[in-house]
């Protein structure tokens, strides 16, 4: 058998880092919350049409210059159409921007397609409803773990989920950083892909259960991280650098959503050894655990 790299060795100390990531993230997310983007909280939504193409970040830099602070651009189909998201509720708002960028003389013309409000109820209710489908998605997943695998199998799963979604929200809640649709895209995501890297491990400990017959609980889950730990760290790497070009190349619109992801898919490949397998132990995980019950037959004649 190869070398077994002994993961459990420092349970204890990931045990209070875990604790300690997960009570930081939670105080900040009791005391600052979320700084909710414009998606939440409402605001004007202006579409430009540019005689000629402009770069977004000349236009970020020419609303700065007029006055429009928080102003979130993006390119909105053609190379000449610009999407622009502001606080606020005036309905002069589309021609007041307009003017102040016609008065750049970058792109040329500048004509004003659609000016629409969304009201705070609508982000309320995108808000509320992306938080319930985060608790629907781990209940689906504690049921489908429980019964593939065994319930003890399914709070770790779980467990180890909240603990990469709060830490993911305790990030963005500490540095202020905006929370939108396209962050909290990321979070789902992240569930996703925390998700499978456990059930890798769990899948790989169960067998193991039956190949080493043995071996304790502490011995076969340092042999199965093991054996799982080249897949993991190849999905990982190639995961991480994919996320890490997205951030960089794939502009402001895009920053926070790549951010979310490389937080959780270092923190989900993290929680997936250090959370669900310790919580394997917590609950004194058994060989017995695993077979099925005998159904006993009723002898029913008389």
């Amino acid at each position: 058998m190869k070398r077994v790299i002994n993961f459990m060795a420092v349970r204890n100390v990931a045990f209070v880092l875990t604790l300690l990531l997960t009570v930081a993230s939670l105080a900040s997310l009791a005391v600052k919350g979320l700084n909710f983007g414009l998606d939440f909280t409402g605001g004007t939504l202006v579409e430009l049409n540019y005689e000629n193409p402009v770069a977004l970040e000349q236009i970020r830099g020419q609303l700065v210059e007029g006055g429009f602070d928080g102003a979130l651009v993006q390119s909105f189909g053609a190379t000449t159409d610009v999407l622009i998201r502001m606080p606020g509720d005036d309905p002069q708002l589309g021609e007041r921007i307009a003017g102040s960028l016609r008065g750049q003389g970058a792109g040329g013309d500048v004509t004003v397609k659609r000016v629409e409000f969304v009201g705070p109820s609508v982000g309320e209710e995108l808000r509320d409803q992306g938080g319930l489908g985060m608790l629907l998605a781990l209940g689906g997943i504690l049921i489908y773990v429980a019964f593939r695998f065994q319930w003890k199998f399914g709070f770790g799963a779980v467990l180890s989920l909240f603990h990469d979604v709060i830490v993911v929200l305790g990030v963005f809640s500490f540095f202020e950083i905006s929370f939108d649709l396209t962050v909290l895209a990321a979070v789902l995501a992240v569930i996703g892909y925390s998700l499978n890297d456990t059930i890798v491990i769990f899948d790989r400990i169960r067998e193991n259960f039956r190949a080493l017959r043995k071996a304790e609980l502490l011995e076969n889950i340092n042999i199965s991280t093991t054996q799982t730990l080249l897949r993991t760290l190849a999905t990982s790497i190639s995961t991480l650098l994919a996320v890490a070009s997205l951030m960089v190349f794939g502009g402001e619109n895009l920053w926070g959503f790549s951010l979310a992801l490389m937080i959780g898919v270092g923190v989900g490949t993290y929680s997936s050894i250090y959370t669900a397998c310790l919580c394997l132990i917590w609950l004194k995980l058994t060989r017995d655990d695993l077979i099925p019950p005998v159904v006993e037959e009723v002898d029913e004649r008389p």
